[in-house]
């Protein structure tokens, strides 16, 4: 079982209107599979206590003792806020890596399809960076990589200036964003609620590859998701969840 370690917060940054990157210093940690996750508790002064999980959203480096968090603001949250308001130098306790299951490593073969609904794309930021830090190995130049993210507004796209630069970079990213209520002037993105039809347009040319496919957002919006691109010819061994709420 995973001992509570001590972080201690040496980066804070938006990356979206209503999501922070968290960065903790953890001398103990021992490294993290991508598509991992962490609990993170808090101890008020009276004793009480609050946990929370939050997925991992850097790459694995070895020997790196540094645990980045995108963690959504949330109306009434009872965590969110407090570590939204954390001060560099501030400490936390952080249990893990956990989670076996939603993982994926530049070793697995195939394409890689990652789909998310809003701060769900935080897990999927870790194989994304994974792919592009490993991007010299053959089967990472060559390896097509499609991300599609939801998210109400432009605004509320975490990590939207890091994600334009990979899709610039490197021509085997595509990046596809949808936007759910307003758009603003310009947009070339979707404007829409995830769809068969969107689906069907992203996975253009990988049907028959075996794309690894992972999702990860709201409860709702994973299962619909899922189903449906079993519907177009995903084969449902092949795609991997993760959700909340």
């Amino acid at each position: 079982m995973s001992p509570w370690l001590i972080g201690t917060l040496i980066s804070s940054k938006m990356v979206a209107e209503n999501v922070k990157s968290l960065t903790f210093e953890v001398p103990e940690w021992l490294g993290h599979k991508t598509g991992q996750h962490c609990d993170i508790r808090l101890t008020s002064e009276t004793g009480y206590q609050a946990q929370r999980s939050y997925s991992i959203a850097n790459a694995p480096v070895a020997g790196s003792k540094l645990i980045e968090f995108g963690v959504q603001l949330l109306d009434n949250g009872e965590v969110s806020p407090y570590l939204w308001n954390l001060a560099l130098g501030d400490k936390i306790e952080i249990k893990g890596p956990l989670g076996g299951h939603f993982i994926w490593s530049t070793d697995m073969p195939g394409p890689l399809v990652l789909i998310a609904g809003g701060s769900g794309i935080v897990p999927l930021m870790a194989m994304l960076r994974e792919h592009v830090a490993q991007k010299e190995k053959i089967t990472e130049s060559t390896r097509d990589l499609v991300l599609l993210i939801s998210a109400r507004t432009k605004e509320k796209v975490p990590y939207y200036i890091e994600l334009e630069e990979y899709k610039n970079q490197y021509p085997n990213i595509k990046i596809f964003y949808t936007l759910t209520e307003n758009t603003p002037a310009g947009w070339t993105g979707f404007s829409r609620r995830v769809d068969k039809e969107m689906l069907a347009e992203i996975v253009t040319g990988l049907l028959d590859k075996m794309p690894m496919t992972y999702i990860c957002g709201p409860t709702g919006f994973v299962e619909a998701v899922a189903n449906t691109l079993v519907e177009i010819g995903i084969n449902p061994h092949s795609i991997k969840t993760e959700r909340f709420g």
